[in-house]
């Protein structure tokens, strides 16, 4: 009885920080086996939440399907469903990318995750790198697909201890091939060593900071017509980028920061049109501007 306690004392400290819905909705979670996404499973079931656990083995490594079978057995420890999703991803470049592809394209839309602040730390930094701006830095955010996001991956790992389950240890992730795994085994470390303070909750905070003027400015440039080059041109150019980038994602062209440079040269007028990929452009007509096909 007393370790029944103790269990029940270390997730519910934790729920209080997790963001499950109300108690008998079904929910489907992602489950590697690893000990985050096996703490999502625990604490989905102890939130009261109906939990289908999907694994995905992508047939990459030799004990990919021992893993497969050790994730049905956790999920009947934890007396969740358990549904297999088997995929094939062709060794080549990009391989990380493209297992996280195939990994979501087969995952039941809405799938929570058992993502970590350390994960949202590592996708800042990752993001930083590649001159993402306030969007991008903003990462993930804690909602119903992220429910764990305020977690540290020592309370995931209490989380199983607690409920004496033993996650898998999934080898790939020591591998220094991928960025990720050298972001949290040596950036992480190195950034709180030269800052002599753990850095994932500064950063993590940083994220939630940019979120939220994200939003606002969001709103705001949503007031702007991007198609009007004149209104563009005249706006503050932090509204004209975004209302550019809304613009070409809804248009089904998600444009990077070069993309979004060219087309707000077009409507200053420098140009008369530019391309943003997959075969399309923007031409300014009449102080408008259109997307239009490269190929007529």
């Amino acid at each position: 009885m007393k370790g029944v306690l103790v269990i029940d004392a270390v997730v519910l400290a934790l729920l209080s920080q997790c963001e499950f819905p109300a108690a008998g909705t079904a929910v489907d979670c992602a489950l590697s086996g690893g000990p985050d996404s096996t703490a999502l499973v625990i604490l989905a079931a102890a939130a009261g939440c109906v939990v289908t656990a999907h694994h995905v083995d992508h047939q990459i490594r030799e004990e990919s399907a021992t893993e497969a079978a050790q994730a049905e057995q956790i999920a009947a420890a934890i007396n969740v469903e358990f549904v297999l999703h088997q995929v094939t991803v062709p060794p080549g470049p990009n391989l990380e990318a493209r297992a996280r592809a195939a990994r979501f394209g087969c995952l039941p839309e809405g799938v929570m995750t058992g993502h970590t602040a350390e994960d949202q730390a590592e996708t800042v930094l990752m993001r930083l790198v590649r001159g993402a701006g306030s969007e991008g830095l903003s990462a993930m955010t804690p909602d119903l697909r992220h429910p764990i996001l305020r977690l540290r991956r020592a309370d995931t790992v209490a989380v199983c201890a607690a409920r004496a389950i033993t996650p898998i240890v999934d080898s790939s992730n020591l591998s220094a091939e991928f960025t990720r795994n050298r972001v949290r085994s040596e950036v992480l470390p190195l950034l709180a060593d030269v800052a002599r303070r753990d850095v994932v909750p500064l950063i993590s905070r940083t994220a939630d900071i940019l979120r939220d003027e994200s939003i606002y400015l969001d709103a705001v440039a949503s007031e702007l017509d991007p198609t009007d080059a004149k209104a563009l041109a005249a706006a503050p150019v932090v509204l004209a980028r975004r209302a550019l980038r809304i613009w070409l994602t809804h248009e089904g062209y998600p444009p990077d920061a070069a993309t979004v440079e060219r087309v707000l040269q077009v409507a200053r007028g420098h140009h008369i049109a530019c391309e943003i990929g997959r075969s399309q452009r923007v031409e300014r007509h009449l102080q408008r501007l259109r997307v239009t096909s490269t190929t007529r």
